[in-house]
């Protein structure tokens, strides 16, 4: 291919013009998900007099773990299905298809509906998720230089739909009522379908039809000589030196679980934290700072991405108008959104800051702080697996030891309290470093510790770690009031605290024996 044609192929930001369509697709899935997700708890335990159903924390929280551990699961499921059935692009729409119905059937506000919503979101995950990001890996196999960067432009969408999400699910569920936060989840996973569906003519045919079957014959043969290439082709290592590098990858995913029980603490107890426990009206001096801040955060982002949407305007709407249209009516909606949250905002004397918007941070951190790690990744300063690990699970321990400082005023058994929104604030920043210290490089070092033909099953070994691991935070967190009554708020936060960190610290003791048995990879 000539240096020109390379040029216009990849004329947008030095990327496909395909990857920005499929970037604002993921960027409205995960304004539903993120933006549902910030107020699934509160709805459910709120008193009826504010909306809610006053659920117990404990049967709350159980539902959310069932929900947040099984959309791990189920891409294992969905991405098969595309492989043998549908091909990529319809296993996508089915999915965003599925995720609609799911946020419409959650706005009814009815108990039967609310969970056929909740099958109808894990459904549709499990077919989206895996198969948008196939489809990314499609364009760029040509350019395996190029992936890193491509899937780094995506994940920026992930975070981006994420913070939006909260933003304004939040603000509707807050300022008119759950419902209607449910639906504009919603309204824009509709919106992020169609513009997907009718986008489809810029993805090169990739993923449009399912993957060739593998022939039996083939099949039979390559479980034949198995045994044969596990010490040759690529790896060239004896069968004890793989033995030891799985063993890794074991040890890995078991700490994984810890983290993830402990992280997943924010869109359960640290919820109901900064619901119940947080000092969220402010006044004078510290509520226009808020205001400036909250200003900030909702326009600088949105309009950067504006930006890119007018540069992908500009090279696609002859191929793809009906899409572009789409998207163009989506982000009218958003601006329309956010400046009427900020016109109700702004001419108050007074901040009231909804007990989701916190969430929000974690988003904000990891565009903020991911180049600065990325970088010392790259640098001398990159320390080994094992390490990293470690180094993320004591970051998490010691956000959760702020919260238990700033907690340990609230006397024991009290229902509601008025703690300094910092502690929450700085809890999220030293959550979001350890994040960035494991979650981005724990699949990289799954793909450089396993052999090709085993990666698939090894993934998926590592997503039923980040189940278990959610799937336990919702289940320890459900003891909240237990803990707090008996004991206090403090005592509970003490407890994710001591985990992680323990955890970290053996890690750091197993850091020679793992480096030995990785045998050489770095």
């Amino acid at each position: 291919m000539s240096a020109i044609s390379r040029s216009n192929e990849f004329s947008l930001l030095n990327h496909k013009p395909a990857l920005f369509v499929l970037f604002f697709t993921e960027m409205w899935e995960r304004f539903s998900y993120y933006g549902m997700r910030a107020i699934f708890v509160l709805f459910l335990t709120a008193p009826f007099v504010d909306g809610g159903w006053e659920w117990s924390n404990e049967r709350a929280l159980g539902l959310l773990g069932i929900y947040t551990s099984s959309v791990y699961l189920t891409p294992i499921i969905g991405g098969w299905i595309a492989d043998k059935l549908t091909g990529y692009q319809k296993a996508v729409a089915f999915g965003a298809l599925a995720m609609t119905l799911g946020h419409a059937s959650l706005a009814f506000e009815t108990e039967f509906m609310f969970y056929v919503g909740v099958g109808f979101l894990i459904i549709g995950n499990g077919l989206f998720k895996p198969n948008i990001t196939s489809i990314i890996s499609g364009l760029y196999d040509k350019f395996p230089e190029r992936k890193d960067g491509a899937f780094t432009i995506f994940y920026m969408g992930v975070n981006s739909g994420g913070f939006l999400g909260v933003l304004l699910c939040g603000f509707l569920a807050s300022n008119l009522s759950y419902s209607w936060g449910f639906g504009l989840a919603g309204l824009f996973m509709l919106l992020g379908m169609l513009q997907f569906w009718f986008g489809r003519a810029i993805f090169e045919n990739i993923g449009k039809q399912p993957s060739k079957k593998v022939d039996l014959s083939d099949a039979i043969e390559e479980v034949g000589n198995e045994a044969s290439d596990n010490d040759s082709v690529e790896y060239n290592v004896s069968a004890n030196v793989q033995r030891d590098r799985y063993i890794v990858v074991g040890i890995l995913a078991f700490f994984v679980v810890f983290f993830w029980a402990a992280f997943e603490q924010a869109s359960g107890s640290m919820t109901i934290f900064a619901r119940d426990y947080t000092q969220r009206t402010l006044t004078g001096n510290s509520a226009l700072t808020f205001k400036i801040v909250d200003t900030l955060i909702s326009v600088v982002p949105l309009g950067i991405i504006t930006w890119v949407l007018i540069k992908l305007f500009r090279q696609t709407f002859s191929k793809i108008s009906l899409s572009n249209i789409i998207l163009g009516i989506s982000f009218l909606s958003i601006w329309g959104f956010v400046f009427w949250k900020l016109s109700v905002i702004l001419p108050k004397d007074t901040a009231e800051i909804e007990a989701s918007w916190f969430l929000i941070l974690n988003s904000l951190f990891i565009i903020a702080l991911a180049p600065l790690f990325s970088k010392v990744w790259e640098s001398k300063y990159n320390p080994s697996a094992a390490i990293k690990f470690a180094i993320g699970l004591i970051l998490l321990g010691l956000g959760f030891a702020a919260l238990s400082y700033g907690a340990s005023t609230i006397p024991s058994g009290a229902k509601t309290a008025s703690v300094s929104m910092i502690w929450l604030v700085l809890a999220y920043l030293l959550h979001t470093m350890g994040e960035l210290s494991l979650s981005p490089v724990g699949l990289s070092y799954v793909s450089k510790l396993v052999p090709p033909k085993k990666i698939g099953m090894m993934f998926g070994v590592w997503y039923l770690a980040i189940a278990a691991g959610n799937f336990l935070a919702q289940k320890v967190g459900g003891y909240i009031d237990v803990i707090v009554n008996k004991y206090s708020m403090s005592t509970f936060f003490l407890i994710f605290t001591l985990v992680p960190v323990v955890a970290g610290l053996i890690l750091i003791l197993l850091n020679p024996m793992m480096k030995r048995m990785m045998h050489g990879v770095h």
